[in-house]
């Protein structure tokens, strides 16, 4: 995991994780788990902006699974 895959703003509780490389082209939002989820141009997923992350353990966990997953297939 590269050290900028991941990003937090204390002052505004959010958290970002890079996924992957690539532009988000379109995002899709989960308000229920107050996520944005960042798509590339295949549709998967590149990040994902959570808001109100020290709530949402669950979401974090999903997008770093996501993270190591990648990092196994990239190595």
């Amino acid at each position: 995991m590269s050290s900028n895959a991941v990003s937090y703003d204390q002052s505004t509780d959010s958290l970002y994780v890079k996924i992957r490389p690539g532009a988000s082209v379109r995002q899709r939002y989960d308000d229920a788990r107050d996520v944005i989820i960042d798509l590339g141009t295949d549709g998967e997923p590149v990040g994902y902006d959570i808001q109100f992350a020290s709530q949402h353990a669950d979401v974090i966990a999903e997008a770093l699974a996501l993270l190591q997953n990648y990092s196994r297939v990239a190595a």
